[in-house]
């Protein structure tokens, strides 16, 4: 899974189940702020992605959604169960799952076969 999309699955799964508002979230193994704006709620997700200079949307239930990525035209897949998240990147062939702890943020990526930390 690439670096951005990480990022941007952190971001989102650390705000749909954290419920925090942000407008960023700290990449530690880039050591780096990524900025996103926009909608992140229960059911409905539509954020643009500084970094990548594109939107990932999606919507679903409040504990799946069928997330996309249009820079590079791929669907993510993500579901919710309370602090924990899983699901797959369409786009590398990519499973990955992590948790959220209050503002931070730990994804596993089975592709990269280790865990990625974030803060928002």
């Amino acid at each position: 899974m690439r670096a951005e999309s990480r990022a941007a699955i952190a971001y989102i799964s650390g705000r749909l189940i954290s419920g925090r508002r942000a407008a960023a979230a700290f990449d530690y193994g880039r050591s780096c702020w990524v900025n996103f704006s926009g909608n992140v709620k229960p059911g409905h997700v539509q954020v643009y992605d500084y970094e990548l200079g594109n939107y990932v949307s999606g919507s679903g239930s409040p504990t799946h959604y069928q997330l996309f990525e249009y820079g590079r035209g791929s669907h993510i897949q993500l579901s919710l169960n309370g602090q924990k998240f899983r699901g797959f990147d369409y786009g590398s062939g990519t499973h990955f799952t992590g948790r959220v702890h209050g503002k931070n943020v730990n994804l596993y990526d089975f592709g990269e076969g280790q865990y990625f930390y974030y803060s928002l």
